[in-house]
């Protein structure tokens, strides 16, 4: 079962969506939030697998400082922007907080559907209207060492390299070893590396330790 967050301003928005999502057996939406702030709390408290989130909150934290935080502290949770907008520059913003999908709100139900799927299964979806070479160069263009990795997981693959186990990673950075192991998992997919060693020697030749 794939449990979905929505985060929109826009109570029939929300209620819309979830009528649409609640066609699918293999779908559940387990929360509601009405701006950012209540979706990084209800994001900690029911750990969804994606989170369907709007861009502009008139009012309150907008969805891409939501998205930073979330990617942050919660980096296996999936997010999908849904917007109305197919700015380049809002594609290149949701590409650098490392965004695993971008739809838009016009989209059909069957789309949104496609992208909870393909998300949840490991997979990026965008559907922003680009041809798939422009959209493969903004990815190529994002894949640098700050933009890969969030701020948490260059800790957490610094003090990896340095030897600590994930229990005394945990406690330097007051997170759970949990935590610690879907930080590490999420370094290993978005890098493409499979074993600690290949981990290890990345971190060295990037400078993540002096």
């Amino acid at each position: 079962m794939m449990n979905i967050l929505l985060v929109d301003d826009h109570v029939l928005i929300r209620k819309g969506i979830a009528l649409l999502l609640d066609h699918y057996d293999d779908v559940t939406v387990v929360g509601e939030a009405s701006d950012g702030e209540e979706a990084i709390q209800l994001a900690y408290q029911l750990e969804p697998d994606v989170i369907l989130m709007d861009i502009s909150i008139p009012g309150g934290l907008d969805g891409f400082t939501a998205a930073k935080e979330i990617k942050e502290k919660l980096p296996h949770i999936n997010i999908i922007f849904l917007t109305m907008h197919n700015e380049i520059a809002y594609i290149e913003r949701a590409i650098e907080l490392q965004a695993d999908g971008y739809i838009l709100k016009n989209s059909q139900g069957g789309v949104m559907y496609e992208a909870i799927y393909k998300v949840y299964h490991n997979e990026r979806y965008f559907d922003v209207g680009l041809p798939d070479e422009q959209l493969d160069k903004l990815f190529k263009q994002k894949k640098k060492k700050g933009d890969v990795l969030s701020t948490r997981e260059q800790e957490v693959l610094r003090l990896t390299i340095l030897g600590y186990t994930n229990v005394q990673i945990a406690d330097k950075l007051f997170i759970s070893a949990k935590t610690v192991e879907n930080h590490k998992a999420n370094i290993m997919h978005k890098l493409e590396l499979t074993s600690k060693a290949e981990l290890i020697q990345y971190g060295i030749t990037n400078g993540y330790i002096d």
